[in-house]
């Protein structure tokens, strides 16, 4: 088979309601998961080892150490299979900035294993293929099939909703770094909140839905803008675009998401942001399946 690729894309949590950490040492969740329609590029090819190349504009940041997520999840596919190492040459176009809370990497892994399992016909199936995927950590499984969801648990715990609309908006990260532990860290430390899930909104047109998560909240919001005053400001920013309706930052950040009534409105006010003297990554997007 010749190579082939696909889109990994952005993962935005809408709202993220965290407990307490538990006797194991994690901290239970509630979110509403959508994926976006930009994202990381991922070729595989047959090749006579494994190995990755990575390119794009956010390529550089990748050069540190520590494995790629990409040959943790390609690595524990062959064991599944009992292959060795797959025979595979993955290129990575990075295009979204690196630790964003976007779920990056865990996209990049998963859309490598679906590929990989496509050019090496390997007889693994979605289950199989999501337990891999659950090597890279919660955000595996989710990442394998993005599509709106539920996470509860330590986030591996989903419930496809598939009556999430199309969500209008744009993605703006201010380029500093919010490592997840040291949120997580500065979350303890405060005031702590509940992992519960909110009763689903009335009705799922757009409107009743954004406001219905400007009722909820992310609980890593204030702790990681206590760490990175730059997120705070980010968040400021985009709230005063015209047309943006909601603003919150995804994940434990450090990207901001602006969301609006359509698309037209969207892509006016990531245009207006990139025209001023805001120096950070800026993209309009749709969420949802």
């Amino acid at each position: 088979m010749t190579a082939v690729s696909d889109l990994a894309r952005a993962k935005v949590n809408l709202f993220l309601h965290v407990g307490p950490v538990d006797a194991q040492g994690y901290h239970p969740l509630a979110s509403l998961v959508a994926f976006a329609d930009i994202g990381d590029r991922i070729a595989v090819a047959p090749a006579d080892r494994l190995s990755l190349t990575v390119t794009g504009p956010f390529a550089a940041g990748l050069d540190g150490p520590g494995e790629n997520l990409i040959l943790t999840a390609l690595r524990a596919l062959g064991h599944a299979c009992g292959i060795g190492e797959p025979q595979v040459a993955v290129t990575l176009d990075k295009r979204l900035p690196i630790a964003a809370g976007l779920g990056g990497g865990s996209s990049d892994a998963g859309t490598a294993l679906r590929l990989t399992r496509q050019v090496l016909a390997l007889p693994i199936d979605d289950a199989a293929l999501s337990r891999v995927a659950a090597t890279v950590g919660a955000d595996g499984p989710m990442c394998l099939f993005p599509r709106s969801a539920w996470a509860e648990g330590r986030g591996d715990v989903l419930t496809p909703e598939p009556s999430l609309p199309p969500l209008f908006g744009l993605l703006v990260n201010p380029g500093v770094p919010s490592p997840t532990g040291a949120v997580y860290r500065a979350y303890d430390d405060g005031p702590l909140q509940s992992a519960d899930r909110p009763a689903p909104p009335r009705s799922w047109g757009t409107g009743q839905v954004i406001a219905w998560l400007a009722a909820q909240r992310n609980d890593l919001q204030d702790p990681a803008v206590s760490m990175a005053p730059a997120i705070g400001q980010t968040l400021t920013t985009v709230a005063a675009l015209p047309g943006v309706i909601l603003t919150r930052m995804s994940g434990s950040g450090a990207t901001v998401f602006g969301l609006c009534r359509d698309h037209a409105a969207a892509e006016q006010a990531a245009t207006l942001l990139r025209s001023s003297q805001y120096k950070g990554w800026v993209s309009a997007c749709i969420l949802g399946d």
